[in-house]
């Protein structure tokens, strides 16, 4: 079977915790059955699938990527009648290699470790300095720190942090295209690609999977219900939609059938990542004699 020419780069597994829906068992054998030649695991704020989902994807002959989505702090925001609070939003970081995961690692544990218990859990602005080697970076999308800033009308803070990026990640950075039929999404794009366009940043088309299959999406609704304390009746919760399932490459290909270049980025991404994590047994306490 020939490889499908897409390499889904961002993946919510059931280790998100309370908002993903997928099992490594079934994932594998959805890859395989796409034709997927690799495929990244990146559950929010933390690493707890590795282990599990490289060597379950890795016998099903699809390559895994490990890499985390990783909420980051960029500049403040202002709400009327209370203090200014960091500007929160999510990137996507994807290992390249053994110094990567250990980077990645290091990261993820400061921002749980390094954040003010009045916030949620985030890596704060300049956190990213000294621990950027080996690591491709997603600018995350319409939600990510420059969709949020160009939909704010903050243009010349978005262009600044873009060209931070690019200057901790040179070479590893991607804006990141998103298409799941909300409005804020066509919002941004036209900025973004502009943006991309004026700052030589290369283009990358993600799919935000949280389910396997359309079929999946009520059940997973109810999921992301029980997490928030809310009811599915409710009209102001979070909601996902049908699009945030397990696409194929046919249906990402067509998606982005404007803007090419995502799609093939995909690959290009999935050839620079090269890492398993090793297997070891579990790390004990050493006991004495005594």
């Amino acid at each position: 079977m020939a490889h499908a020419d897409f390499v889904h780069l961002r993946l919510h597994s059931a280790y998100s915790l309370s908002e993903g829906a997928i099992r490594s068992k079934d994932l594998a054998v959805k890859a395989a059955k796409f034709g997927m030649p690799a495929l990244a695991v990146t559950d929010t704020n933390n690493l707890f699938g590795a282990m599990e989902y490289g060597p379950a994807l890795a016998s099903a002959g699809v390559q895994p990527i490990i890499g985390c989505q990783l909420a980051v702090a960029c500049g403040t925001e202002r709400r009327q009648g209370s203090e200014p609070r960091p500007r929160i939003a999510s990137v996507v970081l994807l290992v390249q290699d053994a110094t990567g995961y250990q980077n990645l690692m290091r990261l993820v544990s400061a921002a749980f470790l390094e954040t003010d218990p009045a916030f949620s859990t985030h890596l704060a602005e300049g956190g990213f300095e000294g621990a950027t080697d080996g690591l491709i970076l997603l600018t995350g999308g319409p939600a990510g720190p420059l969709g949020q800033l160009l939909a704010d009308g903050e243009e010349a803070l978005a262009r600044e942090w873009l060209q931070t990026m690019t200057g901790l990640f040179p070479g590893r950075t991607y804006v990141e295209l998103q298409r799941h039929g909300w409005e804020s999404e066509d919002r941004v794009e036209g900025p973004m690609i502009d943006m991309a366009i004026a700052e030589d940043v290369p283009l990358v088309a993600t799919n935000d999977c949280y389910f396997l299959e359309r079929g999946m999406y009520d059940a997973h609704d109810a999921l992301i219900c029980v997490a928030e304390g809310a009811y599915v009746s409710q009209t102001e919760r979070r909601r996902l939609t049908p699009e945030h399932r397990f696409k194929a490459a046919e249906e990402m290909k067509a998606l982005f059938a404007d803007v090419p270049e995502a799609i093939s980025n995909t690959v290009v991404i999935a050839r620079r990542c090269g890492f398993m994590v090793p297997e070891r047994g579990p790390i004990l306490p050493r006991f004495t004699s005594e």
